[in-house]
């Protein structure tokens, strides 16, 4: 008879899926071996359900986590044996990683080797790789520069992902140094985790180093970690950010934690085209073209100089025209940087062929024990929808019962019970819809950020909140990324999009920086009640989830009553 093991919360299936037993009393520590290799897909309240793919058993070795490490992760967690069979493909995919090698040969040609003959059997005469393999033998393959990008894509998709050893152009040389002091005299030094992060996306500048993913939450510290490995790779940069505000935020920290001057660093965006040695730009402009016809005309920046790093934050939003454009800049060293490698485009494989696979990635329920990210509180309110409301969702189609529920008018009061319960604490009031956006800003009277307020206009309201002579603002998507507001301590989501997993991690981020005296951060969502508004918060908490938070859900029916709910929410 088999033996069973009732406290273990694990139970492997055979389809590769991971049931995971929420009140268990190994949850947690199961919870962070397993969001190590697994991807979680389903989060209700007592079950949560994980799945096993190649990508994310390749991911995992990529970052260091052992073939062994994984299956003893699976054995050793699991309420019943684990099938052989699931064990068995697990091994498979994660001996799959590395049996091709890209490398240059003594003449410097590109030669993809395989480990054996039947490798290279199964992937040759394969629609992905016509065009992209020219035999030499039976385990090598000649590959032209300009196909190492596409191929590596090709053979991910196939099921064989390349260890891409093959090196990178050094660039123009840039010598920086990391400052001591800030230019505040402040100390300044990496925390160990960043220097990790650095140490292992450049691997010693050898071949095995300088293109993949560093995963870290949000005020986790991922500009420093991008200057780190500037100041290791000694190379020319380009940077890619999200917006205007990330770009400045970028110069600054460069400027204020290393020793480049000034006239070093060029801001290229609609209001400057400054191409200097670090040049910092926007995904937003390197997009841009005429007509759907035209060309990207600013991908020229690309070439404009002999760029030794490419730096992508936020990788998870990497346009699909940049990836057409990075497939050709294989040769150059490429750091993304992002929160979560979870994409609402499901171009995951893009990312890992593309930028490069996962090295590095601190949890971030471990940065917060160790005092380097606030701790956080997560509620979800549910607040019935007026009678009048109520009936013209029933008779809406989905698309717009979707706003009907997201722009509930019951959620501006609750909205102000929240604020009234954390009086003077610096908060974010959050909202996909700009009409709702307005509402509740002309409700609270407070400062309103949407992407038509002037750039000039974005910087000073978000410098006074700092500087704390705002408390509160109302802000679009524009908050959504890559803006410190190191002082923000609590968030009122009032919708968000549809069921983007990314948006609620970044959300959160945006409140998780270190408060004084180890102070909690507060993140609440307000959900029309029996609506699709409950399906997609599902869908949107499966990331936090997977980091180790929980959702306290507290249903609001009267919204007369939101003194009692925000009371009880902060018991």
């Amino acid at each position: 008879m088999t033996a069973v093991r009732p406290d273990n919360p694990l139970i492997v299936q055979s389809d590769h899926t991971v049931l995971v037993e929420v009140d268990s009393p190994r949850y947690n520590e199961a919870r962070e071996g397993l969001a190590r290799f697994a991807e979680l897909v389903k989060s209700p309240e007592h079950i949560h359900t994980y799945r096993l793919t190649p990508l994310s058993i390749w991911n995992a070795r990529a970052a260091g986590f052992a073939e062994e490490a994984i299956v003893a992760a699976l054995t050793g967690y699991a309420k019943y044996p684990p099938p052989e069979t699931v064990l068995a493909q697990v091994r498979e995919f994660s001996s799959r990683y590395g049996r091709l090698t890209l490398a240059r040969d003594d003449g410097g040609e590109l030669v993809l080797t395989a480990e054996d003959p039947l490798i290279a059997r199964a992937i040759t005469n394969r629609r992905e790789t016509e065009g992209l393999l020219h035999p030499e033998g039976d385990r090598t393959f000649r590959v032209e520069p300009a196909r190492r990008g596409p191929l590596k894509q090709a053979l991910t998709r196939i099921g064989y992902p390349v260890q891409d050893l093959a090196g990178y152009s050094d660039g123009e040389p840039l010598p920086l140094r990391l400052a001591e002091t800030t230019r505040g005299g402040a100390p300044f030094s990496l925390r160990r985790y960043q220097n990790d992060a650095a140490e292992a996306f450049y691997a010693g500048g050898g071949p095995r180093g300088g293109a993949g993913v560093v995963v870290l939450p949000c005020g986790g510290g991922k500009t420093i970690v991008g200057i780190a490995c500037m100041a290791r790779t000694g190379s020319s940069t380009l940077i890619l950010a999200t917006n205007v505000t990330a770009v400045r935020q970028w110069i600054d920290e460069i400027l204020d934690k290393t020793d480049l001057p000034e006239e070093w660093i060029g801001e290229y965006t609609g209001s400057s085209k400054d191409i200097r040695p670090v040049t910092v730009t926007t995904y937003q402009i390197l997009t841009y073209r005429k007509s759907r016809e035209a060309d990207f005309g600013h991908f020229s920046i690309f070439d404009r100089r002999d760029w030794g790093l490419v730096i992508y934050d936020e990788v998870h939003l990497l346009p699909a025209p940049v990836f057409q454009i990075t497939a050709s800049l294989q040769a150059r060293r490429r750091l993304g940087l992002t929160a979560t490698l979870v994409r609402e485009d499901g171009r995951e494989e893009d990312v890992f062929s593309l930028i490069g696979p996962k090295k590095y990635d601190a949890p971030w329920k471990t940065l917060e024990a160790q005092g380097w990210i606030a701790k956080a509180r997560c509620t979800e309110i549910r607040v019935a929808m007026p009678e009048d409301l109520a009936f013209a969702y029933a008779t809406a189609e989905r698309r717009r019962q979707h706003r009907i529920a997201a722009e509930n008018p019951a959620k501006l009061e609750l909205a102000r019970g929240i604020l009234a319960h954390h009086p003077g604490e610096p908060a974010l009031v959050i909202g996909s819809y700009v009409d709702q956006v307005k509402a509740v800003a002309d409700y609270l009277g407070v400062p309103l950020l949407t992407g038509s307020t002037p750039q000039k206009t974005r910087d000073r309201l978000f410098r006074e909140f700092r500087e704390g002579r705002h408390r509160v603002l109302a802000v679009s998507k524009v908050a959504n990324f890559s803006v410190d507001l190191p002082d923000a301590a609590v968030a009122v989501q009032l919708s968000g999009a549809f069921g983007s997993r990314q948006e609620e991690a970044q959300r959160l981020g945006r409140i998780l920086r270190p408060k004084a005296h180890g102070k909690q951060a507060h993140f609440y969502t307000l959900v029309s009640h029996q609506t699709c508004e409950q399906e997609f918060a599902l869908r949107r908490q499966l990331f936090l989830c997977e980091q180790g938070y929980t959702y306290e859900i507290l249903h609001l029916e009267d919204g007369s009553r939101f003194d009692f709910a925000v009371s009880h929410a902060n018991r």
